[in-house]
């Protein structure tokens, strides 16, 4: 077969309605939109949200692993060896695969997966300008910890970190960019490659190049419809660190102003993107790689009273999904649930690869070639042991541990920014019962009940 290249872009903290192409015509993404326009885009991506605060790790370990959430190990701290990794699988095959920028998944799993690599950085997040990076270790032990102190003016507890060199001045994007290029370059010519570039923005702190910076003003910036000053009820994530970045009430300037920092830090990364297809396409080489982005989680930004991910709302489990060259139908919206774990075998059958079978996720390739109308008819949703959903035939049920008498219904189609409640409404009463039904065959088929936040949110 004539083998083609995958280049993996993962944006962290990046939601769906960020993409000026699919709508948002106050953000500034143009070379997102010629990868809409070059590809396929899945319009309705989401994770399951995660069984950690760090929302990241266990949606990392999903796109690597292509497990469901609670059958990951842990909170995805590490993928265990009888877990294939995607990297790993494209490496056997033939591919030369290299892991650039974050791996929040250990140190063990990013040995095995990839054959080269360089700016790796292990963790979840960090300073934009000042990134503790780790070399390409052949040994795979990385046995390269060093101390450090993260606030050394309030507090003098240092951490352990991975890392051979601190990047001083230069930022997280353009760093990533900058290697992913360099090895490209200098990449072994008789092999496909596999290019994994994992980006630390738009991942607060929201710093980015002035340039970025005066790009957006808040007076060109919306209130978010959904927008609250406080939390209509509390259901246990309020006093997290992401939360604390805006003080309670929340303040309308200020919301605007992070806002702004957001598509900044966004169009900062969609330009570095560009360099990147750029040069592919300098080098005669676009259409022969697939390009597949996407991110880790979405944000809230001010929506519902939250800054951060973990809740159920559209902002925080759906994100944005776009696959394109490699003979991918141009310009196309597919509109079927799907989730990020799909990713994992979509790739493998698109370059006639066989899954691995500890993989669990659904290859997108039927949706893709008009096969099938949907491969997923309703998805499931979970956090720790404070949140379970159910998004199902337009509709998405919300059950809250902590605040039971307050349980949503959303109609996420007519009322996509999710205000109006309709839980109470009598004309509802059999939809919730049959989206109850199917909240609880996902407790029997997905979760586990001796996982610590199974068990506290079932009442096991």
């Amino acid at each position: 077969m004539q083998y083609k290249n995958v280049l993996f872009l993962i944006a962290d903290d990046q939601r769906f309605d960020t993409i000026r192409a699919l709508g948002n015509q106050e953000i500034h993404t143009p070379y997102l939109d010629k990868l809409v326009k070059m590809g396929t885009t899945f319009t309705n991506a989401h994770i399951p949200s995660g069984t950690s605060g760090a929302v990241c790790m266990p949606s990392r370990a999903m796109i690597h692993s292509g497990r469901t959430l609670f059958h990951i190990q842990g909170e995805g701290q590490n993928i265990p060896n009888e877990h294939s990794t995607l990297g790993e699988t494209l490496k056997n095959a033939g591919y030369y695969s290299c892991g650039i920028g974050k791996w929040h998944n250990g140190i063990e799993s990013y040995a095995r997966s990839f054959n080269d690599g360089d700016d790796i950085f292990f963790g979840g997040m960090w300073d934009h300008w000042h990134v503790p990076i780790s070399h390409y270790d052949t040994t795979g032990k990385y046995d390269n910890k060093k101390k450090y102190t993260t606030n050394f003016q309030q507090k003098n507890v240092p951490i352990s970190i991975h890392c051979d060199e601190i990047t001083i001045g230069v930022h997280s994007t353009d760093l990533f960019t900058q290697k992913a290029m360099e090895k490209l370059e200098h990449r072994p010519k008789d092999q496909p490659f596999f290019m994994c570039v994992s980006y630390l923005a738009p991942h607060d702190p929201r710093t980015m190049p002035e340039a970025f910076q005066n790009m957006y003003q808040t007076k060109d910036i919306s209130l978010p419809k959904n927008f609250v000053k406080e939390y209509p009820f509390e259901i246990g994530i309020e006093n997290i660190r992401a939360e604390s970045i805006v003080a309670y009430p929340r303040d309308e300037e200020e919301i605007k102003q992070n806002i702004a920092d957001y598509y900044a830090m966004i169009s900062h990364l969609d330009a570095s993107i560009g360099t990147l297809v750029d040069y592919l396409e300098a080098k005669g080489e676009l259409e022969d790689t697939l390009i597949v982005f996407t991110g880790d989680n979405g944000l809230a930004v001010g929506q519902h009273g939250y800054m951060a991910k973990q809740s159920h709302y559209e902002h925080s489990v759906r994100v944005p999904l776009v696959m394109a060259g490699a003979s991918m139908p141009q310009d196309k919206r597919i509109d079927s649930y799907v989730y990020l774990m799909d990713i994992y075998p979509t790739i493998c059958e698109w370059m006639g690869i066989e899954i691995p079978e500890s993989v669990e996720s659904k290859s997108l390739v039927p949706l893709i070639r008009d096969e099938v109308e949907t491969i997923r008819e309703h998805l499931y949703f979970a956090f720790e042991d404070l949140i379970r959903s159910v998004k199902y035939n337009g509709f998405k049920l919300i059950h809250y541990k902590n605040a039971p008498e307050h349980t949503q219904l959303f109609n996420v189609v007519e009322d996509p920014d999710e205000i109006h409640n309709l839980y109470n409404e009598e004309t509802y009463s059999q939809l919730i019962e049959k989206m109850t039904q199917i909240m609880n065959g996902y407790k029997d088929t997905w979760e586990n009940t001796s996982h610590k936040f199974s068990a506290q949110f079932w009442g096991e």
